[in-house]
């Protein structure tokens, strides 16, 4: 009995892999450098935040078991985001009310991303990152390509595959334009 709290179990094991996998693609150097997203606490949350979106998105439209999958996805991810407040020195009686923020946040952001995605509108998606991601009204252009092209490269991919290698995000480097956005 007691050596079963010591065995790893599989499933886990596998959705912190594919965790870990989108949290590397939301670390590509080429999102901050040819992508323009701020190299900040704020820019790697957007980046995170999107990474996670397009993986959901892709997960969404597959079958069972992939919504319990998305389901334990999210959950890494909102214990990756208490884990990094409490490393950061936030508090225990402040981390319920910042992780409340950070859940609006991240669900906004997958609410304006969504429409756009689905309709592949690459003018709406720009607007919408350019207002989250640069914190602006311009346009992030390159980054809506970026996502458009990850968004569809996932709709070819099934779970198994998303399980074992993980997502495949484009180069970011492929979408930068003289102005970085």
């Amino acid at each position: 009995m007691i050596f079963s709290l010591f065995r790893k179990d599989p499933r886990r094991v596998a959705i912190a892999s594919l965790y870990k996998r989108i949290a590397t693609a939301s670390r590509s150097p080429g999102l901050y450098a040819a992508l323009g997203i701020p190299d900040t606490l704020e820019g790697r949350f957007e980046a995170l935040s999107l990474h996670m979106v397009l993986a959901l998105r892709a997960l969404r439209v597959l079958p069972t078991p992939a919504d319990e999958v998305a389901k334990d996805l999210t959950d890494a991810f909102f214990r990756d985001m208490d884990a990094s407040l409490r490393e950061m020195g936030v508090g225990d009686t402040v981390v319920p009310k910042r992780m409340k923020k950070i859940a609006e946040s991240f669900y906004g952001r997958a609410h304006a991303y969504d429409g756009p995605l689905d309709g592949q509108n690459e003018a709406e998606l720009a607007v919408a990152l350019g207002r989250n991601v640069y914190g602006g009204e311009a346009p992030a252009t390159s980054l809506a390509r970026y996502a458009l092209a990850a968004d569809g490269g996932f709709r070819t991919a099934d779970l198994d595959t998303l399980l074992a290698t993980g997502p495949t995000f484009p180069d970011p480097e492929t979408f930068a334009q003289g102005g970085n956005r």
